[in-house]
C-alpha cells in the first residue's frame, strides 16, 4: 500500500510537474519581491479601509533569504511617514501600520498629539471623504474625529476616538538602534507599538506605497472603482 501511494504522489508530481514549478516560483516571489495583503480592520482608516487589497514592495527596505527574515542586502533605510507591514514581535501575525519613529527618535504622545525630538505635530480638523472612511458604525457607533497630522515628512489624516477607552499618553521613549516604533492612523483603534513594542527592522515584510483593488463588506463587497492601483 505505501509503495503503491508513493508510485502516485510521484505520478501527480510529474503529471502537474508545470503547475507546481508555478506555484513554487509564485511563492518565491511573495517571499522574496512582491506581495500583497488584504487589510483585515480598522486600525489605519481612513487611509486603509477594511477590504483594501495592498501591494506591497518586499525590497523597499531590504533584500532577503526567501522565506526568513535574514537580511542579504540593507537598499534603503525605512523613513517616518511609510505605510509598512510586519510581523508582530508580540504573536507573529503580520501587520500593516504606519511608521512613526526610527532609531534614535525620542518619542512621546500627550493626549493624543504625538511629539517626536521635542517637536509636537500640528492636528488640523478635517471634514472625512465619507462614512465609507470611518470606523464602521456596527464597531464604534460614538464620535470620531478626523485630523490632519503634521510633523515634518508625517503628513497624513488621523482619527481620534474621544468615548473610546485607549493609551492617548505615553513617553518619553527612545527607539532603539535597529528598531523601529508604529502607530495606527486610527489612533484609539490600533493595537500598535504602544502595546506590542518596537518592531526590529527585519520584522518588517515591506512598503505599502498602492493599492490592488479594494471590495466594501458592509455594502455586499462591491468593488470600491475609486480604490482600484490608487496611491496611499
Amino acid at each position: 500500500m505505501a509503495l503503491t501511494m508513493s508510485f502516485n504522489i510521484r505520478k501527480l508530481a510529474a503529471d502537474n510537474k508545470g503547475f507546481l514549478i508555478f506555484v513554487f516560483f509564485m511563492v518565491l516571489v511573495r517571499s522574496a519581491f512582491a506581495d500583497w495583503y488584504l487589510v483585515p480592520s480598522s486600525s489605519m482608516y481612513p487611509n486603509l479601509l477594511e477590504g483594501d487589497r495592498v501591494f506591497c514592495d518586499r525590497t523597499a527596505y531590504d533584500i532577503k533569504l526567501p522565506f526568513t527574515d535574514v537580511i542579504l542586502k540593507q537598499v534603503a533605510d525605512p523613513k517616518r511617514g511609510d505605510i509598512v507591514t510586519f510581523t508582530s514581535p508580540e504573536d507573529g501575525v503580520r501587520l500593516v501600520k504606519r511608521l512613526i519613529a526610527v532609531p534614535g527618535d525620542v518619542v512621546e504622545m500627550r493626549e493624543e498629539k504625538l511629539v517626536i525630538n521635542g517637536v509636537e505635530a500640528s492636528y488640523t480638523p478635517v471634514t472625512p471623504k465619507d462614512a465609507d472612511h470611518l470606523t464602521p458604525v456596527r464597531e464604534y457607533p460614538d464620535q470620531q474625529l478626523v485630523f490632519k497630522e503634521s510633523l515634518g515628512s508625517l503628513q497624513h489624516e488621523v482619527i481620534v476616538m474621544p468615548e473610546r477607552g485607549a493609551m492617548r499618553s505615553f513617553g518619553p521613549v527612545k527607539v532603539p538602534q535597529g528598531q523601529y516604533m508604529m502607530l495606527g492612523d486610527n489612533r484609539d483603534n490600533s493595537k500598535d507599538s504602544r502595546y506590542i513594542g518596537f518592531v526590529k527592522r527585519e520584522l518588517i515584510t515591506g512598503q505599502v506605497k498602492r493599492l490592488m483593488f479594494s471590495l466594501n463588506g458592509d455594502n455586499y463587497y462591491l468593488p470600491r472603482l475609486e480604490r482600484v492601483a490608487a496611491k496611499v
